[in-house]
């Protein structure tokens, strides 16, 4: 605050106080840029400079984003077309995600089937003015979800003149083709002031085929590369189960997958046709249109009123292919086992279609088309000449999305291959064990089928899904309610209520099972909810501020109600101007989701590895899922998962401490801790993880009688013959989770005399703990060090270098990514690090780099380079020859150099 001098000067002007505004991370408008609550801003010209395509794409590059998640390139899940991240490794629900202050809606599919989160796809780039981001809990302020931080993106206000943003891009490697264009003006009309923007965006896909690495299978590895088994039959044997029944050799095939189909041999199983190229038929980034239309109005009643409206409606289409890997048919599904009289043998068929049998995988592909619109109306305001502020809205948001998935039919595709391979059903086979008897026609199963023929039990299925919200909120401030030693106190009140949906309905064929090795996730339900919550901001001396503030939530749901009060306390201590010492105490939690109360039984088809009956084969968990016989290794299995109305709310403690420093203009270091001490998660058990402990229980490796042993092995239902029918994967309220972590940064800005203006940032989050425990009574995952539960980053840091002249600028920015797991490692469940070949890979870094000019004043010219060195995934030859992608999709890419051609034209003065 600045002192006021007792003596005037009816010729000198008063001084004035410094004036205050509203802050991500307060309710009360105040001057400070620095408090108890860190922030980190990213501003509309930072997203420009460093080479940031999207809003998703600056904020999963952020230090703070070290979790690994789902994007594009993994493909085979239930939400690829979407973009999120992951704060310091926690759970993507964990983030509460704003707009202008307003809550975002929740996308309407499951984030692996089983989270609610925000998809960040649907933001307008070009009208965001900035992005802040607050690590930390914030649930006193903000409500459930912001356990692990909260984003605001705050849209443009005011544009003084028309603007038009064209921009074109590529990826040198081929793929990825992007054209981008966006259009802004802001309106004047008297007390009426409107701001209206347009952005479109069209993007092609990459196939994995136009990459080196993914566009066969890998050759480096820890076996042989191994082609995909497109035409294969089997029998049970435990080796040389491969049958090669064609009296052709494949020479029908060669003509697949691009001409790279043909006779193989795997060794120890036999012979087959495959091709080493068939990972290339699957897309690592999706192809996509958005449109976004974006309005801000306000209208000026008198000067205590002002009335305003948002409305933002997005439009996402994406299309994207899984591949090969995930079309194909065989009788495992149906029969299990077929007896051949004529081999007096158990066999099973199994086969891929191939591009040319589906006409071009281009046009096949997944489709998903989601609309999302938001409308806001308020206003706001002073109450008479006092220094009371309100401010009051009303907001509907609703986000609608259709998925039209590719589909094999079963009663059409199980006809068509009765008929053209197996032949009549001609009873059980003679040694009683229930297997239907055929005589197969092998030289028809060799043949390829014609694209009408795969046409005939081939299509897409429709779901249909929505979430809903309407909010109404009133706030009243007041920055000055009262003197005390340190200046004026400050203090607000925030009363909240509405309600919200969630509808998952899908296609009726997936529920139904007239989809071939497919099922869905279903669900509905719906809450109101209400909230109460004040802050205070009191200066107890000119040096020393303490924030406090408290919430409470609650939810009405199924007739009963789920509440949480909250509360934080901040402390600001500045013993000189140049430093700021800030602590913060807190509580913060997370609301079972509509999805975690309501979601409806669902089953899934996985194809794990059994590692019990492996084991009693000789293969541990390190080779099991690379040798061991394809009987226990990657038959398809039930997984049965379901909504739990028993779930408790997840509840966090979290505290901060840190500084700021600012020893000269222009420049600060900024330092901070972070805890987190989070109980009773909700999550959904691995399929995979569930059965790696199953084996180790039965196996006496872990204690078979602890709390977790017991839950793993009553979840996994076995035959009479050991072999797995079923595996029930819940969503369970996880005893506890522990996180520390540790954030620095650094900015100065300096003048370089005629040759211009410096300006560098630097930025490092280091994870220092993190370790969860899954039920009482277990002892605590080191999930830093134990790689099989995690493969989050530990380290992550930005740097960036700006430099201005006139009108040129130019920026360097670079990411580093620190060690991560290697292949090997995250199948060690007991020992790991320990074994031969298991270790880590070294850090990866990322530049992107930019520069722009403006030949006029109206226009500027700019042109990106993200990756710039064209830096590719650390080699991990830890990956056996079986695999179509060797490194880890969700830490790493393989985009590689990317350009982008940009120009941004200002109409008028």
């Amino acid at each position: 605050m600045f002192a006021q001098d007792n003596q005037t000067n009816s010729n000198t002007p008063s001084p004035k106080k410094l004036e205050a505004v509203t802050v991500t991370g307060s309710l009360i408008p105040q001057t400070q840029i620095e408090t108890f609550t860190p922030t980190t801003t990213i501003t509309s010209q930072e997203l420009k400079a460093r080479g940031f395509s999207s809003v998703a794409d600056a904020l999963q590059q952020m230090t703070f984003s070290t979790g690994s998640v789902q994007n594009s390139q993994t493909t085979n899940t239930f939400t690829p077309g979407a973009k999120t991240l992951s704060l310091f490794g926690l759970p993507v629900g964990y983030v509460k995600y704003l707009i202008d202050g307003r809550p975002m809606s929740s996308f309407s599919a499951l984030y692996n089937s089983t989270d609610v989160f925000t998809n960040l796809n649907t933001i307008p780039t070009d009208l965001v003015d900035h992005i802040d981001i607050l690590p930390g809990g914030q649930s006193t302020l903000y409500g459930s979800d912001a356990i692990a931080g909260v984003v605001n993106i705050v849209m443009k206000k005011k544009i003084d003149a028309p603007v038009i943003d064209v921009r074109y891009g590529w990826d040198q490697q081929g793929g990825g083709a992007s054209r981008h264009i966006s259009f802004a003006d802001g309106f004047s009309f008297g007390k009426l002031n409107l701001l209206v923007g347009a952005q479109f965006e069209n993007t092609q896909p990459v196939w994995s085929k136009d990459r080196s690495l993914t566009s066969h299978f890998f050759e480096n590895g820890t076996s042989p590369a191994t082609a995909s088994r497109d035409y294969l039959v089997y029998n049970s044997d435990t080796r040389n189960n491969y049958l090669m029944m064609d009296p052709n050799h494949c020479a029908l095939t060669t003509g697949q997958f691009n001409g790279t189909e043909g006779l193989r041999n795997r060794e120890r199983f036999g012979e087959y046709c495959g091709s080493f190229y068939s990972p290339g038929q699957s897309t690592l980034s999706n192809g996509s249109k958005t449109a976004n239309v974006y309005t801000h109005a306000t209208f000026d009643v008198n000067d205590n009123v002002q009335l305003y409206s948002d409305v933002m409606l997005n439009f996402d289409r994406e299309k994207y292919s899984p591949g090969s890997s995930v079309l194909w048919w065989g009788t495992n599904s149906k029969y299990g086992y077929i007896y051949d009289p004529n081999l007096d043998d158990f066999i099973n068929f199994q086969k891929a279609f191939s591009p040319e049998e589906a006409g071009g995988f281009q046009n096949i592909m997944y489709k998903t088309y989601e609309r999302n619109y938001t409308f806001t109306f308020g206003a706001k305001g002073a109450l008479g000449a006092s220094n009371w502020e309100y401010d009051a809205f009303a907001m509907h948001a609703e986000d609608k999305l259709n998925e039209m998935n590719f589909a094999r039919f079963t009663e059409p595709m199980e006809a068509f291959f009765a008929n053209r391979v197996l032949g009549p059903d001609l009873g059980p086979d003679p040694y009683g064990f229930g297997f239907s008897t055929f005589q197969p026609n092998y030289a028809a199963f060799y043949t390829p089928i014609s694209n009408a023929d795969f046409r005939t039990f081939t299509g897409y299925t429709s779901t249909q899904s929505k979430t809903w919200q309407n909010v109404g909120r009133v706030t009243l401030t007041n920055p000055s309610l009262f003197q005390m030693p340190g200046g004026d106190a400050g203090v607000a009140f925030l009363l909240e209520g509405g309600n919200e949906g969630w509808d998952y309905s899908p296609d009726s064929r997936l529920l139904s099972g007239d989809v071939w090795g497919a099922s869905a996730v279903q669900g509905a339900g719906h809450r109101s909810r209400y909230a109460a919550a004040t802050e205070w901001r009191l200066p107890l001396l000119s040096q020393l501020t303490m924030s406090a503030s408290a919430r409470y939530d609650a939810f009405n749901v199924a007739g009963a109600t789920v509440s949480k009060p909250t509360y934080s306390v901040g402390l600001e201590y500045r013993p000189f101007d140049m430093l700021l010492l800030r602590a913060r105490y807190g509580t913060s939690f997370k609301a079972p989701t509509l999805a975690d109360e309501f979601q409806g039984e669902s089953s899934s088809y996985v194809s794990p590895t059994d590692y019990y009956n492996c084991a009693k084969l000789g293969y541990d968990a390190a080779v099991a899922p690379i040798s061991c016989p394809a009987k226990y290794n990657g038959a398809s299995v039930i997984a049965v998962q379901s909504g739990n109305p028993s779930l408790k709310p997840i509840s966090a403690s979290n505290w901060s401490a840190g500084l700021v420093f600012s020893p000269v203009s222009r420049m600060a270091l900024s330092m901070d801790f972070y805890h987190w001490n989070i109980k009773d998660e909700v999550s959904a058990q691995n399929p995979d993880q569930i059965l790696l402990q199953e084996a180790a229980c039965r196996l006496g490796q872990l204690d078979i009688n602890s709390p977790s042993c017991v839950a793993a092995i009553n979840q996994v239902t076995r035959n009479a013959k050991g072999d797995i029918t079923e595996i029930y994967t819940p969503k369970v309220n996880v005893s506890n989770e522990v996180l520390d972590a540790i954030s620095a940064g650094f900015n100065y800005s300096f003048g370089i005399g005629r040759f211009g203006e410096l300006n560098t940032n630097l930025a490092y989050t280091d994870i220092l703990q993190h370790k969860q425990q899954m039920y009482a009574g277990d002892p605590y995952v080191d999930l830093l060090r134990s790689p099989y539960y995690s493969t989050d980053f530990k380290t992550k840091l930005n740097a960036s270098l700006t430099w201005k002249l006139d009108d040129w600028s130019a920026t360097l920015y670079a990411t580093r990514y620190g060690k991560s797991p290697n292949y090997l490692a995250t199948l060690d469940l007991a020992t790991p690090y320990q074994q031969p070949g298991e270790g880590t890979l070294p850090a990866w870094v990322i530049y992107n780099a930019s520069v722009s000019y403006s030949p006029i004043s109206n226009l500027k010219l700019s042109f990106v380079v993200d990756n710039l060195f064209n830096t590719m995934p650390p080699a991990d030859n830890s990956y056996p020859g079986t695999s179509l992608s060797p490194y880890n999709q969700y830490n790493y890419n393989v985009f590689g150099r990317t350009f982008f051609l940009e120009a941004n034209y200002k109409f008028g003065k």
